[in-house]
């Protein structure tokens, strides 16, 4: 079963075409890396799927569920609010800011969506909670601030708040890209972890290491187009592509 699937997806904001027909699709218990350099479209895709961003065309499929069939903003598919809100309820994300709330603790953050979205009654949302702050290392921050944790750790709070929705697919944009070069391990690490559990991944990121060593699949994009996909091996020992070969000079 795919968890994700899009077709033909197109997104322009005023005369910048950002995507241009991206189509791709993530098996069940895949990790997929997304890779490519500024401004080729990358995180645009990745809000695309949650629907933080509103394509102009395409289709995107959440579990094999059709949920929107796109032309020219206009979505075809007729589905209750409810239902389509439930579906995408499946899609936790992971941004590059940490976007924690600062006058809450650990605990409370991670509570939040579970109390408020899911309905679940506080002692099973803090249960949950716990086990998962625990999960991500930080079971001795469990009642700091926002302002008493280093960015890595607030990134690992961050992760933690997604999984608390207990999501089936995990988007990541760029989760390392705002942190000093000593925490990125930490939160990798705990990328990692996920990774090894079998969780639906789909990661958008500049840490090569991480792609090569944890992905089943790595995708090159470049000016709004997947340019090249496959095994990490293939993309990064022998990319076909030019401009593949161009970046990964670059950047390795």
């Amino acid at each position: 079963m795919s968890m994700i699937k899009t077709e033909g997806i197109s997104k322009s904001f005023g005369t910048l075409h950002v995507l241009k027909d991206v189509s791709l699709t993530v098996g069940q218990r895949e990790v997929v890396c997304i890779i490519g350099p500024s401004g080729a479209g990358k995180s645009t895709y990745l809000r695309s799927l949650n629907r933080l961003e509103r394509i102009d065309n395409g289709k995107i499929y959440i579990e094999d569920k059709l949920l929107f069939d796109c032309v020219n903003g206009v979505n075809s598919i007729k589905m209750h609010p409810v239902e389509r809100n439930r579906a995408l309820l499946e899609v936790g994300m992971v941004f590059q800011r940490f976007n924690l709330f600062p006058h809450k603790t650990v605990i409370e953050n991670v509570m939040l969506a579970p109390l408020h979205v899911r309905k679940l009654k506080a002692d099973e949302a803090r249960s949950r909670a716990q086990a998962l702050i625990e999960r991500v290392g930080l079971s001795d921050k469990i009642d700091s601030f926002p302002s008493q944790l280093s960015g890595g750790q607030q990134q690992r709070v961050a992760i933690a708040r997604a999984l608390a929705m207990e999501p089936k697919i995990m988007l990541f944009d760029e989760p390392t890209s705002a942190l000093d070069p000593e925490l990125v391990g930490e939160v990798l690490a705990v990328m990692k972890s996920l990774a090894q559990g079998g969780m639906t991944m789909l990661v958008v990121s500049h840490e090569m290491g991480f792609a090569r060593e944890v992905a089943d699949k790595v995708v090159f994009m470049y000016d709004g187009i997947i340019l090249e996909s496959g095994k990490p091996e293939d993309i990064f020992k022998n990319p076909k592509n030019d401009r593949t070969r161009q970046f990964l000079q670059s950047v390795l």
